[in-house]
């Protein structure tokens, strides 16, 4: 058998070293001329596995179960939701990797937080929008004409492109699934790991996915410890239209799944199918314990509870106190009792809302949680995953009026 590497190789190996030149120059009946011979073998067969690996198909079963293979990890990505997560689990070279976005959702949903990373990555601003399903916008067309490696959509954004997701991947163009806004272990675990497994750093999703496991994992422990027989009851109101009107809250999904897993008892739960406003009388006959207004950067809604990045906490606090003079509150056990928070709306739906639902466990905990400090950890994951400071308030306790 000739085991003498092909010319081809020999010149990967050698380029500027003749290999016949170093055959010659060992006396081929000495012992030290087979080692030599092994070492080169060994050699090439090492740098081949190296080869093979680097360029080895990468195999993705997204949250809706289809498989996709690419050839290598993405270079240029199309993103449709879920962008802070995507930039912790990218990592370092998460914008420089960025094609195009549904820019609705982060600059229109998150004004400040975009704010935020454009004034440390201006190039965003140069991102492809390629429209959004809200505006019924998003099509095939733009995600074709964007070119990416690959598109990493949200399932609701899969589920409204229907038959165009056919064409956009008949394109050449792989789409990938994910989905945060389930809001369970299960899902957020799986999404965090396909994102790492498309771009490449596996390390920081797995390292992502132990954060979140063991803060979800600590808080229903605490929970549990607690003990209380009888839990605390909940309400929690989207804060959008001010004190005047009452806005949504959840039966079902957003809050209401936070609420569940930090141990209270939400009084939406049979009341409401998904989201709407409850009945003001119901509420007040309800007794709520603790209330949660939600709060967001929606800084064009003139009477909205300000929350978030660049809000300060005397704005916030101002527009979610007239909350507390509403008809009949003051006898709530809640607003007597000083139990009345504003939190972050943009605090679910992502790896970092464990800081959230520990917050509010807190709140109904406070002596199981009292060596727990949901505020630090927000900043510790920014610190450690994000490339900007979450600068604002996004956690606070209104008390009373």
């Amino acid at each position: 058998m000739n085991t003498e590497p092909s010319a081809i190789t020999r010149t990967a190996l050698f380029p500027s070293i003749p290999f016949r030149k170093i055959a010659m120059s060992f006396n081929p009946f000495k012992t030290g001329w087979m080692l030599v011979r092994l070492t080169i073998i060994s050699s090439v067969v090492s740098l081949f596995a190296v080869v093979t690996a680097a360029h080895a198909a990468i195999d993705i079963v997204d949250v809706r179960g289809r498989h996709i293979t690419l050839e290598k990890p993405a270079e240029h990505v199309m993103l449709g939701f879920y962008f802070e997560d995507y930039i912790a689990i990218t990592g370092p070279t998460a914008i420089d990797r960025l094609k195009a976005v549904s820019l609705n959702y982060w600059k229109g949903y998150r004004p400040a937080q975009y704010a935020a990373y454009l004034k440390v990555f201006p190039k965003i601003a140069d991102l492809v929008d390629i429209g959004d399903a809200d505006s019924g916008t998003m099509s095939a067309e733009k995600i074709i004409a964007a070119r990416p490696d690959v598109a990493i959509l949200s399932d609701g954004q899969y589920q409204y492109l229907g038959a165009a997701a056919d064409a956009i991947e008949q394109a050449g163009i792989p789409l990938v699934v994910v989905d945060y806004n389930a809001q369970t272990l299960e899902k957020h675990v799986a999404s965090t790991l396909i994102i790492g497994k498309v771009m490449g750093t596996e390390d920081r999703a797995e390292k992502l996915v132990a954060l979140y496991r063991g803060k979800i994992a600590d808080t229903l422990q605490r929970v549990k410890s607690a003990g209380q027989s009888d839990r605390p009851k909940v309400y929690v109101e989207l804060g959008q239209k001010g004190a005047s009107e009452y806005g949504n809250t959840y039966g079902k999904g957003m809050w209401a799944g936070v609420i569940d897993s930090a141990g209270g008892l939400n009084i939406a739960a049979g009341q409401i199918a998904g989201y709407g406003p409850l009945n003001p009388e119901y509420i007040l006959t309800s007794k709520p314990d603790a209330i949660f207004i939600t709060g967001s950067e929606w800084t064009s809604l003139p009477d909205a509870v300000l929350m978030g990045f660049g809000i300060g906490a005397d704005v916030t606090r101002a527009r979610a106190l007239p909350f507390l003079k509403r008809a009949g509150w003051q006898d709530l056990p809640a607003v007597k009792n000083g139990e009345v928070y504003a939190i972050y709306h943009g605090g679910t739906r992502t790896l970092y809302d464990y800081a959230f639902l520990r917050y509010i466990a807190k709140a109904l905990y406070p002596i199981a949680f009292s060596d727990v400090d949901p505020q630090a950890e927000l900043t510790a994951y920014y610190h450690d995953y994000l490339p900007v400071k979450p600068e604002g308030t996004f956690m606070i306790r209104i008390g009373q009026p």
